[in-house]
């Protein structure tokens, strides 16, 4: 192999390595006969051996099975992180069927469009003001048949369960009781005995995981076994350092997003890890749980190691059992990186994936070099082409920006019921993401933006991460994000919306000098707008497309 990463391949890692397709499933079949007796899920002070939560995944499996889960059948789930999602998710597959993971922050309609879309006639959620509700009123507007209801109590340790439905009573909904409405305790309320469902890896569909896609249009990616075992075997492969059966993996980042259901989920179950989760990430409490339960692994998106570094009480927090931290779901600004390893003396990875790929294509090593900026080098089985924007069957020459394109094990089936987005995205095996990078001479990718981001400046390219990274660099900034607004001159123009540390200043004037220090002219932002927040996405990871409609409107009203 002539690919210019093999040279700075961790020692004893194959760059071309080859992945048996199995049953997604028997990664917790393995780790159940592995490690019966070592902690497997810790939800708020209530753990789990892996003999524990390998009953309740079969008894899960029989459940769905007796409801009519078999191949093709889709369920939703509906739920935060808690012991609910993991014993549901791998039941489904063990009964044959096809998860289909809903975020609870979905609208009404994304619920309803999903739902239909992907088929979904079971789902599983809880009987929570937050979430029950939405569902209550799907199951009569939508074709869903049925819904399994569990309960926080269940899953609490004593005296917890007991005082939940009294101080949260208000957070509890009422549940019919009806023939559509099947308790947990309902599902698992048998002996596990069953025949896991016999299933081809290849073809057959292990979750169907929705994503604007590089269309823009929400779809389903079809995430086979095969696909998300191999993505699971090549994480482990890639952190090198990890020991199976001894770690701790932190799961903070939502198990319905595709990142933490890789890095997080499956991750932790085919190494035998203990997952310390919490139902959301929450700031003094993630920080209270790194210094009590000691986690050794911490995946996250940048926003998540920005607000510890900047709390203002970060040093009663003991956070040296951390051992290793990925970053993923948005570019990692070199200051974070820096902060947050000199704060906690781990160090902190960038890596780059979609939910296309499983996702994880590329990743910075946690023993090599691990270069700033750089979403590091392909995963092992994995090939990334850096191709002509303007003709596709061009590759580029190292140094030279282009479309990150992606080949492996990993990569999706296609799109669900969508064969000409397939069509558009998949080509001659290759998958083409709508990012913007460029290669150096020892194969590490430079993401330099999305396609979709970019800002036409009189003529220019303009890539918001650009002018992000010279923003950062002012001691004042916290988060900033720059979008593409219209001029009359210049077709667009950057702007930059900033959030500043807190009992720090700036003016729009200060920002916008301090840019000319460090950007070309055509790509210093033309307006500076500061805020208390800004727009995240479910992950927490900062998002434009909020800002680009409240500009567009904003501009309409005002005849501009």
């Amino acid at each position: 192999m002539n690919a210019p990463w093999v040279k700075k391949y961790p020692p004893g890692l194959d760059p071309e390595a080859t992945f048996t397709p199995r049953p997604l499933y028997s990664l917790l079949d393995d780790a159940v006969a592995r490690f019966p007796k070592h902690p497997a899920m810790d939800f708020l002070g209530k753990r789990y051996d892996y003999a524990t939560l390998g009953d309740l995944v079969d008894r899960a499996a029989k459940g769905f099975r007796a409801l009519g889960v078999r191949r093709g059948v889709k369920v939703g789930l509906f739920l935060p992180n808690c012991p609910q999602f993991v014993i549901s998710y791998y039941g489904i597959l063990k009964a044959g069927g096809t998860v289909v993971n809903f975020s609870p922050l979905y609208s009404a309609p994304e619920l309803l469009h999903q739902i239909e879309d992907s088929h979904t006639d079971i789902m599983v959620t809880l009987n929570l003001q937050a979430l029950y509700p939405n569902m209550a009123k799907m199951l009569q507007e939508s074709r869903l048949q049925k819904l399994v209801i569990g309960t926080m109590s269940e899953v609490l340790p004593f005296p917890k369960n007991l005082l939940f439905p009294l101080v949260k009573r208000a957070d509890i909904a009422a549940v019919p009781r009806d023939e559509r409405h099947i308790s947990f305790k309902q599902l698992l309320a048998n002996d596990g005995r069953m025949e896991p469902a016999e299933v081809d890896p290849k073809e057959d569909i292990a979750v169907l995981q929705y994503t604007g896609g590089t269309t823009g249009v929400a779809k389903g990616a079809m995430l086979t076994h095969a696909n998300l075992s191999a993505n699971t075997e090549q994480a482990v492969m890639w952190f090198t350092n990890c020991e199976e059966g001894q770690e701790r993996m932190l799961g903070v980042l939502p198990f319905f997003h595709v990142f933490a259901m890789t890095s997080v989920m499956n991750f932790s179950i085919r190494i035998g890890a203990e997952i310390i989760m919490m139902p959301r990430f929450e700031l003094e409490g993630a920080l209270e749980l790194i210094d009590k339960r000691k986690p050794t692994l911490m995946p996250g998106v940048p926003t998540m190691y920005t607000a510890m570094m900047n709390h203002p009480d970060i040093g009663k927090y003991d956070l040296s059992s951390i051992k290793g931290c990925i970053s993923g779901g948005a570019p990692l600004p070199i200051e974070v990186k820096q902060g947050f390893e000199k704060l906690s003396g781990c160090k902190l990875v960038e890596g780059y994936g979609l939910t296309e790929t499983s996702p994880v294509v590329a990743c910075n090593p946690l023993e090599g070099e691990s270069k700033e900026g750089s979403i590091g080098l392909p995963v092992p089985g994995t090939r990334i082409a850096i191709l002509d924007r303007e003709d596709p069957t061009k590759e580029m020459p190292i140094g030279e920006p282009g479309e990150i394109c992606v080949a492996g094990p990993q990569v999706m089936k296609g799109y669900w019921n969508r064969p000409e987005a397939t069509e558009a995205t998949i080509i001659d095996g290759l998958l083409h993401t709508g990012d913007i990078a460029y290669m150096d001479e020892d194969g590490y990718c430079f993401i330099i933006d999305r396609i979709k981001d970019l800002i036409l400046c009189s003529g220019f390219n303009v890539y918001p991460r650009v002018v992000e990274e010279a923003i950062y660099q002012h001691p004042a900034v916290e988060e900033v994000t720059v979008i593409g607004i219209p001029d009359k001159y210049r077709g667009e123009a950057p702007k930059a919306f900033i959030k500043l540390r807190e009992g720090m200043t700036a003016t729009e004037e200060e920002i916008i000098a301090f840019c000319r220090e460090r950007l070309g002219k055509h790509e210093i932002p033309q307006e500076v707008e500061f805020r208390d927040e800004l727009p995240k996405t479910m992950i927490g990871k900062l998002s434009k497309k909020e800002l680009v409609a409240e500009e567009r409107a904003r501009r309409e009203a005002a005849g501009d």
